[in-house]
């Protein structure tokens, strides 16, 4: 399918529901009320609700548009972006501020809000960097390698995880538990100015390399015997990856599976040319995500649902899903 038989209905449907994640939530907002300036339902949409669906769509976006990037980076669709370490390391960092510097961010109020995604963002990076420089020693850039030693980097920060959730007081260990399992309650304007301005940036990044993706899909030597630098090549996805990841888990926590499952689905109708993959990954990402919002608010009302919870529940049995399709067809072939 070409992208305009996809991105046009597919906009419209994510406007729509947009709307439907405007209007969930425990107070019931009269349209009357929401141009009075002073009016709480005013200030409940745009202050809390807005802020939080635009935010879900865009997080949702870049996990799928950088799910896209690693699967075409390691040429296997069962491949996710916290294989390189990322999500790992944002993690830690984060768990380690909560829990070692609570009683800090909890005195300063801009600390409060800039340290934790500072802190998670700084760690997503510099385990990516790690990773890649353990995985240059060996005759270059590996995949092999570095996949084997993105999953020890992943053992590794999160056996600290557990180390700090043992150590830490009730207080920091309820805050560091809900960030683990995801959430958009605490999305504010800013982020959402942030996470539009790195899509734009990764997206457009990625969307002018489409043609060289595509032939380093081929393989890393076909590709270079076709004109492309794989060295850049390698470093501008893990570079797209690292940067998206790393600021969805600093604002929203960990949100397992979305980059994997998106990306799959869209090839199903799209098939593998990155020129029409990473658009329609970003649309559907973001669709799915404001869904998963919606329900996260709704099931449980007026209690709130983990987003994370709902991602991994849908995201576990399609994967295994994959891995049975996969096999089956290699062994049938």
């Amino acid at each position: 399918m070409s992208n305009r038989s996809v991105l046009l209905p597919g906009s419209l449907a994510l406007l729509l529901l947009m709307l439907v994640g405007l209007s969930v939530g425990p107070v019931d907002l009269q349209f009357s009320q929401l141009l009075v300036a002073d009016s709480t339902d005013a200030a409940v949409l745009w202050q809390l609700r807005m802020p939080r669906v635009l935010l879900a769509a865009l997080c949702g976006a870049l996990l799928a548009v950088t799910g896209a990037a690693t699967q075409t980076l390691f040429r296997n669709p069962l491949a996710d972006p916290s294989l390189i370490g990322v999500s790992a390391g944002a993690a830690l960092a984060t768990v380690a501020v909560v829990v070692l510097g609570g009683t800090m961010l909890a005195s300063h109020s801009l600390l409060a809000t800039l340290g934790l995604p500072l802190a998670s963002f700084s760690g997503g990076v510099l385990a990516t960097l790690l990773v890649m420089r353990m995985a240059s020693r060996y005759r270059g850039i590996s995949m092999t390698a570095l996949l084997l030693i993105g999953l020890a980097i992943n053992a590794i920060a999160g056996a600290f995880i557990g180390a700090l959730k043992y150590v830490a007081d009730a207080s920091a260990l309820r805050d560091a538990s809900f960030w683990l399992m995801g959430r958009f309650t605490e999305a504010t304007w800013w982020q959402v100015l942030t996470l539009c301005v790195v899509l734009v940036f990764v997206l457009l990044l990625l969307q002018r390399q489409a043609g060289k993706l595509n032939l380093w899909l081929l393989g890393a030597q076909e590709a270079q015997l076709l004109g492309v630098d794989i060295a850049a090549t390698r470093w501008l996805l893990i570079l797209c990856a690292s940067i998206g990841v790393g600021v969805v888990v600093a604002f929203a926590g960990l949100i397992g599976f979305v980059g994997l499952m998106v990306p799959h689905l869209v090839r199903i109708w799209s098939g593998p040319d990155n020129r029409l993959l990473l658009p329609q990954s970003a649309l559907v990402g973001a669709l799915l995500m404001v869904l998963a919002d919606a329900l996260s608010r709704h099931l449980i009302s007026p209690s709130e649902l983990p987003v994370g919870i709902l991602t991994a529940l849908a995201g576990g049995p399609f994967f295994l899903l994959l891995l049975h399709l996969r096999y089956t067809e290699a062994g049938h072939a």
